[in-house]
Parts: C-alpha cells; sequence; structure tokens
C-alpha cells in the first residue's frame, strides 16, 4: 500500500490581479449608472461655467485670477463629491441589495474589494479633474502651466483619503433610502460653510470662524495655494487637519462596519 500523498495548502489568487479585475467591474457599475457617472463629470463643470468663465482673466490676489482660484474649488468639490458619494451611496445600496452578503459569500479577500473600491474612486475622481480642466481651457479662462496642474491633482486625490472614509462612514450609518438624503444634509452645507462656492470672508462672521475646522475647508485650502492664492495657512497645517480627520473617520466608519457585520451575522 503506497503512502498518502502529502496534503498541499490550496492555491491563492494573486492580489494585484484580483483587484484590477474587481476595480473593472467596480468602474463598469458605476459608469452604467448615468446618475452618479453623469453628474460626476457635469457638476463641477456646471459650476465653473455658471460662477468661474465670468471675469476669469480678473485677478483677485497677485497673479492669481478669478478662473483659476474656481478651478481649485471645483477640482476639490469634483473629487471629495466622488468619494463621499460613490462610497456613501453606493455602499448603502449595495447593503440594500445584500450585495455585501454575496462579497462574504465569495472567494474575495475583503482588503482586494476594498482597494478596488479606492482605486475605482480614484479613477473616476481623475476623470472628472480632467473633464474640469479641460473645459477650463476650451474656454479660454485659465493659463496655469501643466506642472501646476499635475501638482494641483496629485495633492486632490492623496488629500481625499478623509472623505473615502467619510464614504463608508455614511454607507454604513445609513440605509439604501436615506443615504442621498443624509449624503447631501451633512455635506452640501459643509461645502458652502468651507468656501468652495461663496469665499470665507463673504459668509455670515461665525461661520467663517467655524470654517478652518472643517475638512472640507482645510481640503480646498490645499488645492489654493497649488494655485499661488495665500489664504494665511500653510500646507503642513492642512495636512495635519486632514491626517487626524483621516484617522478619526476611518475609526468612525470601522466601528459602523463592525456594527453592521455583528447585526448580520453575529
Amino acid at each position: 500500500m503506497s503512502a498518502a500523498a502529502p496534503a498541499t495548502a490550496p492555491a491563492t489568487a494573486p492580489l494585484v490581479p484580483m483587484v484590477l479585475r474587481q476595480a473593472r467591474a467596480e468602474f463598469l457599475k458605476l459608469w452604467r449608472v448615468p446618475a452618479f457617472s453623469a453628474t460626476s463629470l457635469a457638476l463641477p463643470v456646471m459650476f465653473y461655467g455658471f460662477f468661474g468663465i465670468t471675469h476669469s482673466h480678473e485677478h483677485i490676489q497677485g497673479s492669481v485670477t478669478l478662473g483659476a482660484y474656481f478651478l481649485a474649488s471645483m477640482g476639490a468639490y469634483g473629487v471629495s463629491n466622488v468619494m463621499v458619494f460613490s462610497f456613501g451611496i453606493g455602499v448603502a445600496n449595495e447593503r440594500g441589495q445584500k450585495m455585501d452578503l454575496l462579497m462574504r459569500a465569495s472567494p474575495l479577500p475583503p482588503v482586494a474589494y476594498l482597494a478596488a473600491k479606492v482605486l475605482n474612486a480614484l479613477l473616476f475622481a481623475l476623470m472628472t479633474l480632467l473633464v474640469l480642466v479641460l473645459f477650463a481651457r476650451v474656454t479660454g479662462s485659465i493659463s496655469l502651466g501643466p506642472d501646476v496642474l499635475a501638482t494641483l491633482a496629485w495633492r486632490l486625490l492623496l488629500g481625499s483619503l478623509p472623505f473615502i472614509a467619510v464614504g463608508f462612514f455614511f454607507g454604513y450609518l445609513a440605509g439604501p433610502n436615506s443615504a442621498v438624503a443624509v449624503v447631501n444634509l451633512v455635506y452640501l452645507p459643509t461645502a458652502f460653510a468651507s468656501g468652495i462656492f461663496i469665499p470665507a470672508s463673504q459668509l455670515p462672521d461665525w461661520i467663517s470662524r467655524l470654517s478652518p475646522y472643517l475638512p472640507l475647508y482645510r481640503y480646498v485650502d490645499v488645492a489654493w495655494q497649488t494655485i499661488g492664492f495665500r489664504t494665511g495657512h500653510s500646507l503642513s497645517q492642512d495636512a495635519l487637519y486632514l491626517g487626524i480627520f483621516t484617522v478619526v473617520f476611518f475609526g468612525a466608519a470601522l466601528r459602523a462596519y463592525r456594527r453592521d457585520t455583528q447585526n448580520k451575522f453575529s
């Protein structure tokens, strides 16, 4: 009688190909939902067309023009909008459709699922920036060089981490029917209070005093400083605030995720 063959560990698929394939599936899923894909690309351009083209070459501080200033504002708005809504509403809808149960039963590791969502959101955010910059270039409302635009893009993408966490938090906090209302109720007032649409100096005094402590203000402040607009804050201060917000919001998102998981599987 021959000896039994030694047991071998089951083969594990490489992580990177799994992430890329899942990211492609996530991208196609969102791209086929015009309510998300079209609005993510069009809203910043629409707002820029309303407010950024008029008097775009008027200098508002040194060599900084109104067109460049509002491009930075809409770039921050567009990227954070993708992060908050793609994760917040997307995760809430997936929970409502029981997709989280299906993914838990699949062999896909949770880290690959999360990484694919982050990669997909970054890709959509980059597309949003490209469309916005192309529109500003075609209309002739900015004269920023490629180096400044490239710096603006990578800083906005890197600085979007806290908004990914915010999206996950709302995704596990709200249900599929209430996610849109909850996210809008929090995100839109915060955007206005952060000076994205109206400069903070023109807001009511109590709001302008609150603005520097809002994550979206610190985020758009990075964009403003990238184009040379002086705000009285430093990039290191903004990075510190955004880092703290990232830790706090990811902690809140993890807690909400664990509570949702415990309710479903315990």
